[in-house]
Order: C-alpha cells, then structure tokens, then sequence
C-alpha cells in the first residue's frame, strides 16, 4: 500500500532513524485499517449472502407450502365432483317435435317424422310396463328400440355430472334411487325413460 510520509520541519531532519519508524508504523497501520476493512467487507458479503440464502430457503418453502395446499385442493374438488356424478341408462323415443329428426334405426327420419309426441309416450310407456313387470330388461329394450346411440350399450350413457346433460334429464336422474326407473321424461331430443346406475 501508499505509505502516508509526514513532513517533519528541518530541526528534525536529524532524527531521521525516528521519522523513518513513524513512517514504518504510520504505514502499517494504513495497510492495518485496509486489512480490517477486507475482512468487515467480507463479513458483510458473507452476511447477504446467507440473508439471500435465508430468503430463499423461506421462498422455496413458500413455494413448496402453496403447491401442498394446492393440491389438496385439487384432491377435494375431485373428490367432490366424483361423488356428484351419476350413472344411468336411458331409452329415448324421437317424435315429430324432436330437435332432430334421424336415428341409428331410422337414418332419414322417415319413421320419425310421422310419429307424434303422444304416440311416442304411449309406446315409451308401454315398454316402462314391461319392464316393471319383468317381462323385459332395460338393457335389451334399449338395444331395440331406443332412438339414442347409447342403445348399442343397452342405453348406458356412462357417468356424468351436473350440466352435462339436458336440465330434465338431469334432474330425473339426480333424483332417482340406484336401480330405479323414471317416469316419462321429456326433452328436446324426445321422450325418455332413464334408470340410474350409479
């Protein structure tokens, strides 16, 4: 480092052994105050370090806490929606009034066409009987005469929950029993008998 040279006046000049050991010491102790002041820098660095180090640790957990949390939520929510699922089959008759004219069994709609919504409920009611009496079952109904893709799997629509369907249908199926039948429901699409599954 610099050393610091002191002017002495020349009546010193003599005791030059003395003023070259006050420049020593003066020297010495510049390069003394240089060294503190590297290791109170280091400390210091040493010091935001770890407060960022702290810091990050603190958001990691944060992070980490947020995503447990969300996950939870996650599970719930699932959980929830599962258990607000339904599971049901149906058999639709479609009629003159019905949003749209064609089925599996009847591609151009001809049949369809000149079915009237009161001949549809007298033929879903019909088959209703026939299975509550244990003539038939649900299933083989469906597969014959439902109006509804579903009939290639007896007419199970799978589960689904709320706003899935159309809102009457819905809200017959939500309020059946497991294995019960519905009454005659009607919806855009046509006439429906559904059994709840699940």
């Amino acid at each position: 480092g610099r050393n610091f040279h002191v002017e002495l006046p020349p009546t010193h000049l003599v005791k030059r052994g003395k003023y070259h050991s006050l420049s020593i010491s003066l020297s010495l102790r510049r390069g003394e105050t240089r060294k503190t002041e590297k290791i109170d820098s280091d400390r210091k660095k040493r010091k935001e370090v770890s407060s960022i180090d702290r810091d990050r640790g603190e958001e990691r957990e944060k992070h980490h806490r947020h995503n447990h949390l969300q996950q939870k939520k996650k599970g719930k929510s699932s959980a929830m929606a599962s258990k607000q699922q339904v599971r049901a089959s149906h058999i639709l008759i479609k009629h003159q009034g019905s949003r749209r004219k064609a089925s599996w069994k009847d591609p151009e709609g001809r049949v369809i066409m000149n079915t009237t919504k009161e001949s549809a409920i007298a033929q879903l009611k019909s088959l209703r009987e026939d299975i509550l009496s244990g003539k038939a079952k649900f299933d083989e109904v469906a597969s014959r005469y439902s109006d509804c893709s579903s009939a290639k799997r007896g007419g199970d629509l799978g589960p689904f929950g709320p706003g899935q369907m159309q809102k009457p249908f819905e809200e017959a199926t939500f309020a059946l029993k497991v294995g019960e039948i519905s009454d005659i429901v009607e919806t855009d699409s046509g006439v429906h008998i559904i059994m709840r599954t699940g």
